[in-house]
């Protein structure tokens, strides 16, 4: 395997570029032993997860204590995250605010459910880039196993090569963690993961639509339906 592209170095973390296909937690094959291979560090923390079919932005700590703090600025929300889906299909809704319950199913498929007792939350923002297929820029606000894959499932325009949720067949799940926005330590640090595959996302016209919409933490994201101490927080 090629090395993992290392995107922002800091003294108490690293932002990654976790490859389409790689997994978080396998002994051998896993992110945190790859990159302590690939940097000849042992001190590496997940501080957040993704999906193996998932690509992009991965925070990763270098000690315990950065570790610690890094997940409470997740727990907090005070760590902007921003997504791109390529969904298949015309959604129910262009825009807006996803918010429930989320329920373990058989074959390790999650649903949405109405109740909100502790809810996903998931924003977003659609538009039409290629014949049959729908941009999602996402924001999600908790951090659900499977969140934004049920979420676009939920709009009917499940995310393009997800077939646990869909069935359009592609050559990679279409779902990328496109950018990390947060203050440490008084410094604002925003950082953007390329993409290295996906033959749709390297299309023009899929190039052209995210060049607009370079800087989505700068996008006015609605606040309407989100609980009360979700927007203290934000």
């Amino acid at each position: 395997m090629t090395e993992i592209p290392i995107l922002f170095t800091h003294n108490d973390f690293y932002v990654v570029a976790k490859p389409a296909g790689v997994t978080m937690h396998d002994a051998e094959l896993g992110i945190i032993t790859l990159l302590r291979r690939q940097l000849g560090e042992q001190q590496l923390f997940l501080c957040h997860r993704l999906d193996d079919g998932t690509s992009g932005c991965l925070l990763i700590a270098r000690n315990a204590v950065a570790a610690a703090t890094l997940s409470e600025l997740f727990a907090q929300h005070h760590i902007q995250k921003f997504y791109i889906a390529l969904g298949a299909g015309k959604p129910r809704q262009k825009q807006g605010t996803i918010i429930g319950d989320m329920k373990n199913r058989r074959r390790g498929q999650h649903i949405l459910l109405k109740t909100r007792e502790n809810p996903a939350i998931t924003q977003f923002f659609s538009q039409s880039i290629l014949p049959g297929i729908r941009g999602f820029i996402l924001r999600p606000l908790t951090g659900k196993t499977h969140q934004i894959r049920v979420a676009l499932k939920s709009l009917g325009s499940p995310v393009l090569g997800d077939t646990l949720y869909g069935k359009e067949h592609s050559d990679r799940l279409y779902l990328h963690a496109w950018r990390l926005c947060f203050d440490y330590q008084k410094q604002s640090i925003a950082v953007t993961c390329p993409f290295y595959t996906g033959v749709h996302f390297f299309s023009r016209e899929c190039q052209m639509w995210l060049t607009k919409n370079s800087q989505p933490e700068q996008i006015h994201w609605p606040t309407g339906k989100l609980p009360k101490s979700m927007l203290q927080e934000l």
